[in-house]
């Protein structure tokens, strides 16, 4: 079993969590303003990324983008991982590899701290990705146990690059903001997902 095996009803069970469907989670969450730089990037790649319409073309020309903004934002003080394996606890079906994972560290070369879980959803079907995200973030907050790391709450989101839907877990509550974000909303996204580093410490 891995990441990617879980759905909602497993990942409940096997690490008994208990999911809170919220609406309006993140309402109150500032907003952050993105560089000309982002919106220039994103005006030229998001209709290339639509008219391939495959995973790695959302991946690499909208996700990407955003979120080494978010690592721009924050002064390069957090890192940025893509398709790493992240391996926890096998036995338990913590081990894969995550499409993105967001540390509250400077080291580029391990993960040291993570923070934000982000997964790419298959035929952009968010729903189907929140299984696997909720996976990712009980391994990120079991890392962060073993690792004596100081992070309280770990978020996470499933994107189709144009749509987001984002994720919060703290001890073993799990709150699923059941509304959804749209890239045309690029200050909001890039609101929430500084809150989940600013949450822990780091402004």
């Amino acid at each position: 079993m891995a990441y990617s095996d879980f759905n909602l009803k497993t990942v409940k069970k096997n690490f008994e969590l208990t999911l809170v469907e919220e609406n309006d989670l993140f309402v109150n969450i500032p907003e952050l303003e993105p560089s000309e730089f982002l919106s220039k990037t994103l005006r030229e790649n998001v209709p290339l990324a639509l008219a391939s319409n495959t995973e790695k073309s959302r991946s690499e020309m909208i996700v990407a983008p955003i979120l080494i903004e978010l690592r721009r934002q924050f002064n390069q003080k957090i890192s940025l991982f893509s398709g790493i394996a992240f391996y926890v606890d096998p036995q338990k079906g913590l081990n894969g590899s995550c499409d993105f994972i967001i540390s509250l560290a400077t080291e580029l070369l391990i993960v040291t701290a993570p923070v934000i879980t982000v997964v790419e959803a298959k035929r952009e079907d968010l729903n189907a990705g929140l299984g696997q995200c909720v996976a990712e973030m009980v391994a990120a907050q079991i890392f962060n146990e073993q690792e004596n790391n100081h992070v309280q709450t770990i978020y996470g989101a499933v994107t189709s690059g144009t749509t987001w839907k984002f994720l919060q877990l703290e001890k073993q509550f799990v709150k699923i903001d059941i509304g959804e974000y749209y890239l045309r909303e690029l200050p909001k996204l890039l609101g929430i997902l500084a809150a989940g580093i600013r949450k822990n410490g780091l402004q």
